[in-house]
C-alpha cells in the first residue's frame, strides 16, 4: 500500500469504516502513474549512490526516477568544459534514446592555470593521490576549485541544460579513505579543516561541487516537471 493509501486508510478508519470496505474504495482509486525515468550515464555504483542520495533530499519529492547506464562515449575535445559537457550529454541522449543526465567533474589548480581540470580522472589514474599533491611542489599557491557540471537532456535532438556547482579549497597531502576519487587531497574552505574524504556524507554533500550542481538540477526538475516530460515524448 502506497503512502497516499495509508494516509487515507487512517482517515477512513477514524470514521469507523471497516478495512474490507476501505479496500474496495482503494481499488477504485485512480492509480498514480510511475514516475518517468532519467538515465544517469555512469558505470560507477558509488557515484550513483551519492547522486541518488542528494536528489532524494528535501521535503518535496523528485517527480522522476533516476536509473543508471554505462555508455561508452568518445573522448571529446573542446574549447571549454561546458562545451565538452553539452556535447557528451547530446551523444548520450542519442545512444539512450530518452532522457539522460551526465556529469563532468574538474579539479582546477589556480597555479597551473586550471589544470588538471576536466582531465583529473586520467591524472589520478597515472599519478595517484601523492602525484596530484606533488604537481604543486614548486608552487606556494596550493589553492584550487572543484567544479561539477551536470547536464540534462530530454532525448535526442532536445535542448541540453547545464547546472554548474563549484567549491573553493586547496590541495593537501591525502587524508581520509581513498576509495572515492580525489576526495582525500581536496580540502574545501568550508570543510572546517577536513578533506572531502574525511567529512561526513551529509556535511560534504551540503558544500560539494556535486551537491551544489545537483540541487540546482533538482530544483529545476521539480519546477519544470511538466515541461521536461513533454519534451521527452
Amino acid at each position: 500500500m502506497g503512502l497516499r493509501c495509508r494516509k487515507l486508510a487512517h482517515a477512513v478508519l477514524a470514521f469507523g469504516l471497516s478495512l474490507p470496505a476501505f479496500a474496495s474504495v482503494a481499488r477504485a482509486m485512480p492509480k498514480r502513474p510511475m514516475p518517468q525515468a532519467i538515465v544517469f550515464v555512469t558505470g560507477n555504483a558509488k557515484k550513483l549512490e551519492e547522486v541518488k542520495h542528494i536528489l532524494s533530499s528535501g521535503s518535496e519529492e523528485l517527480p522522476f526516477e533516476v536509473t543508471s547506464q554505462k555508455v561508452d562515449l568518445p573522448e571529446l575535445q573542446g574549447s571549454s568544459t561546458k562545451e565538452i559537457a553539452v556535447e557528451k550529454c547530446r551523444l548520450a541522449a542519442e545512444h539512450v534514446k530518452g532522457p539522460v543526465m551526465c556529469e563532468d567533474t574538474s579539479l582546477c589548480y589556480h597555479a597551473l592555470k586550471d589544470l588538471p581540470g576536466p582531465y583529473i580522472k586520467w591524472f589520478l589514474e597515472k599519478l595517484g593521490h601523492e602525484g596530484l599533491n606533488k604537481l604543486l611542489a614548486g608552487y606556494e599557491d596550493k589553492s584550487a576549485y572543484a567544479q561539477c557540471l551536470f547536464t540534462l537532456c530530454a532525448g535526442p535532438g532536445k535542448e541540453v541544460r547545464v547546472f554548474d556547482g563549484r567549491t573553493e579549497g586547496k590541495i593537501v597531502e591525502a587524508r581520509g579513505p581513498k576509495d572515492f576519487g580525489w576526495d582525500p587531497v581536496f580540502e574545501p574552505l568550508e570543510g572546517e579543516g577536513k578533506t572531502f574524504a574525511e567529512m561526513a556524507k551529509e556535511a560534504k554533500n551540503a558544500i560539494s561541487h556535486r551537491g551544489r550542481a545537483l540541487q540546482q538540477l533538482r530544483t529545476w526538475l521539480i519546477a519544470n516537471a511538466a515541461t521536461f516530460e513533454a519534451e521527452s515524448k
